[in-house]
């Protein structure tokens, strides 16, 4: 299926947003975002991707 990563496309078999995440290697503490909707981790496993999603995945950042 053709996706696009932080407005990268790529081809990936995974089928759920977690399973596209591991193959594009996008793990630990990040903020994800599912055609511009947030996604909680805990919803990652269970959420199911489609041709021409597109993820944004962000890590966090300390600032002042």
């Amino acid at each position: 299926m053709r996706i696009t990563i932080n407005g990268t496309p790529r081809d990936v078999a995974a089928t759920t947003l977690a399973g596209a995440l591991a193959e594009a290697d996008l793990t630990g503490r990040i903020a994800t975002a599912l055609n511009g909707s947030f996604v909680p981790a805990a919803l990652r496993e269970t959420t199911p991707l489609r041709d021409g999603d597109a993820i944004e995945a962000l890590a966090p950042m300390q600032g002042g």
